[in-house]
């Protein structure tokens, strides 16, 4: 099983551990492309700060953000999964995860990124500030800009089981899954239930979303459930309590959509 992931805007500080080793980050045919984006980003930061915030669209009191890309071949780093925070990731909390949890997350979480393209839980970097939805100057629009080394090496990364996509709208726009590969992937949203007047109405929310895709993912780890494919997920997931409502694809070469239904936010 492999499981996509977004990144989080906010991230934890790099750590100090040794600097960046981009030859020691997983999915090593991407080594060409995070160079150039390395390249052009710390060139940005570095040289026009004011134009740098424009261009990452940072708002005034996260300004200092900057900093941190100018650094990035010095700063220290931590395992990516303990750089990315925010929701999704508290309610992952691969830390208090037991060793074989967390091995099963090792191998089998992708973390999307505007810099990296992708990198797993264990890769060391450093913390920065770029997500997928930059335009740098040079290189363009990221979401583009990722697609063509994505689409080389991402097929070889799905192996032949699972594809669990968890991943947001800017994210999903790096690769998307194709032919074969489509057809083992299963797109994630989750809906919250409730009566209005005795109507059921159902919406997405973005905090509980985020959160309820991070208690998904640690429960399929901590369990040790190892679906083969979309259908097994479903059964997969109600066995763990979730309710969850699936829609086959009609035509070969498709992903799956499946809705998982909560009533509580929380």
């Amino acid at each position: 099983m492999l499981v996509l992931l977004p990144p989080s805007e906010g991230k934890a500080a790099s750590g100090r551990g040794a600097p960046l080793k981009p030859e020691s980050l997983s999915l090593p045919g991407l080594a060409e492309a995070r160079a150039a984006v390395l390249d052009e980003l710390v060139q940005l930061c570095t040289a026009d700060e004011e134009k740098a915030r424009e261009v990452l669209g940072l708002s005034e009191g996260l300004r200092g953000e900057i900093a941190k890309n100018v650094e990035l071949r010095t700063a220290g780093t931590r395992p990516a999964g303990e750089i990315y925070t925010g929701v999704l990731y508290d309610a992952l909390d691969l830390a208090t995860l037991d060793t074989a949890a967390r091995r099963r997350a090792g191998k089998s979480l992708l973390v999307f990124s505007g810099l990296w393209g992708a990198v797993r839980v264990g890769d060391r970097i450093p913390s920065y500030r770029c997500s997928m939805g930059v335009k740098l100057p040079g290189l363009g629009a990221l979401g583009a800009y990722w697609r063509d080394p994505m689409a080389r090496v991402m097929p070889e990364a799905a192996g032949d089981g699972l594809v669990l996509d968890l991943r947001s709208s800017a994210y999903t726009a790096a690769w998307k899954p194709k032919g074969e590969v489509a057809e083992r992937t299963a797109s994630v949203r989750v809906l919250h239930s409730q009566l209005v007047d005795g109507v059921e109405k159902r919406s997405v929310v973005s905090h509980f979303n985020k959160a309820t895709k991070g208690r998904m993912v640690r429960d399929l780890l901590v369990s040790g459930a190892r679906p083969k494919g979309p259908a097994e997920l479903v059964e997969t997931l109600r066995g763990l309590g979730y309710v969850v409502e699936a829609e086959v694809p009609a035509r070969a070469g498709r992903a799956w959509s499946i809705d998982v239904v909560v009533t509580e936010i929380h």
